[in-house]
Formats: C-alpha cells, sequence, structure tokens
C-alpha cells in the first residue's frame, strides 16, 4: 500500500513551524505508514503587525485562512496555539486532538543585566489587555517606586525580542512555552522571569497546541494517540468559561485550570469597567459544564 502524505497547516513564524514539527514528528514515528508534510500560510494576523488585534477581528485572524483550507480539503489538520483559537470554530470543525500541556506561565522577559532602580516609569511591551492589567497591578509591589505604562507589542518572538534589546521597551511578556519550544529559556542575552499561575492567570488554553481537522472525515483517528486527556479536559473547561463570558482578545480575561487530587482548579481574572474580578474554584472533573457556568458567573 503507497504510504499517504498528511498535510499539516502552519503559520510561517518559528514557532508556529517548531509547534507544527512536534506534531509532524509525532505523526511520523507513529508507525502507521504515513508521512506528515507542513504546509505554511501567511495569515492576516501577521500580516498586519501595526495595530492591536482587537482593532481588526480578533483571534480569528490567526485561523480562518487554516479553516478555509480544512473545509476545501487542501489540508488534512492544522495545529494552532489554542490560546489563539476563537471559541467558535467553523461548521465541520474541531479539535481532534490535545497533545500533552506545555509550560502554562507567562514570562517577563528584560536585557540581561538591566536595573529598573532610579526609574519612574517602566515601560512594558504587550498587546493583551489581560497581561496589561496584570502587569499593571503586580508592578505596585515589583517596582514600588515607578509607574508602570503598557506599550502596543506585536510580531513573532524574535520581533518582540527585537524591539526589546533595540530598546523600545523596558521588558516584554511572552509566554513560557514559547520560548521553551525555541530554546530561547536559556539565552544569556535576556533574563526571565517566570511569573506562578496564581499571580499571573494566563490566558484560557495557553502552552497547549489544538489540532484542528475535519469532524467525520474518518482523518480523526490519525492523530487519536497525540492526545492528553488532562490537557484536553483543561482546554475543554477553559473554553467553556471564555465562550459564556463570549470573551475574545477584545476582553481582558484569564483563565487557567488543572487536575490536582482528582478535582478541577480553576482561576480567573477578568475586568469590568474598573473593577477587577478573580476566582478560584473548586470541582468535579466529571461536571465540567457546572464549573465553568460558576466561574463565568464569578467573573461578570
Amino acid at each position: 500500500m503507497r504510504s499517504k502524505t498528511i498535510r499539516i497547516g502552519t503559520r510561517k513564524s518559528a514557532l508556529a513551524v517548531v509547534q507544527a514539527e512536534l506534531v509532524a514528528e509525532a505523526l511520523n514515528k507513529a508507525g502507521t505508514g504515513l508521512s506528515a508534510e507542513l504546509v505554511l500560510k501567511q495569515t492576516e494576523g501577521d500580516r498586519i503587525l501595526n495595530r492591536p488585534l482587537l482593532e481588526f477581528g480578533g483571534k480569528g485572524v490567526f485561523v480562518t485562512e487554516f479553516e478555509q483550507a480544512l473545509l476545501r480539503g487542501e489540508i488534512d489538520f492544522a495545529v494552532h496555539s489554542a490560546k489563539d483559537l476563537p471559541v467558535e470554530l467553523e461548521e465541520g470543525l474541531g479539535i481532534v486532538a490535545v497533545p500533552e500541556r506545555g509550560d502554562p506561565r507567562d514570562v517577563l522577559v528584560t536585557p540581561a543585566g538591566s536595573g529598573f532602580s532610579g526609574k519612574k516609569e517602566i515601560v512594558i511591551g504587550t498587546s493583551s489587555l489581560r497581561r496589561k492589567i496584570q502587569i499593571e497591578e503586580i508592578g505596585k509591589t515589583m517596582w514600588p517606586e515607578a509607574g508602570v505604562r503598557c506599550e502596543n507589542l506585536r510580531g513573532n518572538v524574535q520581533t518582540r525580542l527585537f524591539k526589546l534589546m533595540e530598546g523600545d521597551f523596558d521588558g516584554i511578556i511572552l509566554a513560557a512555552a514559547g520560548l521553551k519550544r525555541l530554546g530561547l529559556q536559556d539565552d544569556g542575552r535576556y533574563d526571565f522571569h517566570y511569573f506562578d499561575c496564581e499571580t499571573f492567570i494566563p490566558a484560557g488554553g495557553q502552552g497547549i497546541l489544538a489540532v484542528e481537522g475535519r469532524l467525520d472525515s474518518g482523518t480523526e483517528d490519525i492523530v487519536k494517540h497525540l492526545e492528553d486527556g488532562e490537557a484536553r479536559m483543561c482546554l475543554t473547561l477553559e473554553r467553556k468559561i471564555l465562550r459564556l463570558l463570549n470573551a475574545g482578545c477584545h476582553e481582558p480575561v484569564g483563565v487557567y485550570s488543572k487536575l490536582k487530587d482528582g478535582q478541577m482548579e480553576v482561576l480567573g481574572i477578568n475586568r469590568r469597567g474598573e473593577e477587577i474580578k478573580r476566582i478560584h474554584l473548586w470541582g468535579k472533573s466529571e461536571e465540567l459544564d457546572k464549573l465553568a457556568q460558576e466561574a463565568a458567573d464569578g467573573l461578570v
């Protein structure tokens, strides 16, 4: 039998390619006789870098091209950072595999050896409203003598790091999983301050890769061995909460969950007007709908 090539869609950034290669490598090693190749596409979100996402369509700008390619049969799967997925996918498509979660934390990256002593204002680069409200709050403790001002920062990881080293910002906030997948966590040019998930609540799905595919196409079985039950459970819960809040990148919402001692622990943050709301809840893993509703009620 002639081996089939599985086509995996991904964005062109170094991080997106590395993440898709992780899935392709797992498929190539599965012993199914199938080989995997990457199909690279540039999305609207990659082309427009001088405006915040909330000004021209939100999270879907990283996903639409791939969903259309899936529906047209041009690719078999697409690999996304789960936090970039809109809460509603195109009809006929779904998340067909969720591999084990990477590091979910956020990281403050600064030039190595740089100090903020004597500064009256610290400029942090981030385009995320979620990160903005949290670093401004935490900054009061981290740098009590200085104010924190956030400036819009978009682009791939390398672009953001370049702008940091050019002096555009005193620090930038990135996802730990992305840094580690790119092998940058030990780069001596930078200092890294990792925030724990209780102090600095991640985006829903942060650290998780989502493999999107056509439902009922017969291709789901190809990737089922990639599935991690705990990561799937956490992503399901976090996306349920975001859906109930109708939250995309337009909202300063963070939500994170983990399975602990047989129960689901969930943390969340949201800003409504001038009020910042937080939740820290526990619930049964078999009652995700109930826990999601309770979490959403606490964040509105």
